[in-house]
């Protein structure tokens, strides 16, 4: 659906990651009870940057990076994907 999409700025498309539905002790969660608003995400695409001082500074994420971002930032675009400052990322998940 995406792939000819390219965000502009310093925003970010975010792809989220189905989590794991089960609690550490083992116990499954029932679909009524998950969260609705995964947090953990694949970076998909990148603007270009933000202009400081009349300067293109470039993103910190890049496309693959898995990241955390804030529970209600950005905006919807689609099922599973969303649009994002950079700002609203709260760090990249290093594996």
């Amino acid at each position: 659906m995406f792939q000819k999409f390219r965000p502009l700025g310093d925003r970010v498309l975010i792809q989220f990651i189905e989590q794991e539905q089960k609690t550490t002790s083992g116990i499954i969660i029932p679909d009524a009870a998950k969260e609705k608003n995964a947090q953990i995400g694949k970076v998909v695409a990148i603007g270009q940057g933000r202009i400081i001082e009349g300067k293109l500074m470039p993103l910190a994420v890049k496309a693959g990076d898995i990241v955390y971002v804030g529970k209600y930032s950005g905006t919807d675009a689609g099922d599973d994907h969303r649009v994002i400052r950079e700002d609203d990322i709260l760090g990249i998940i290093e594996q």
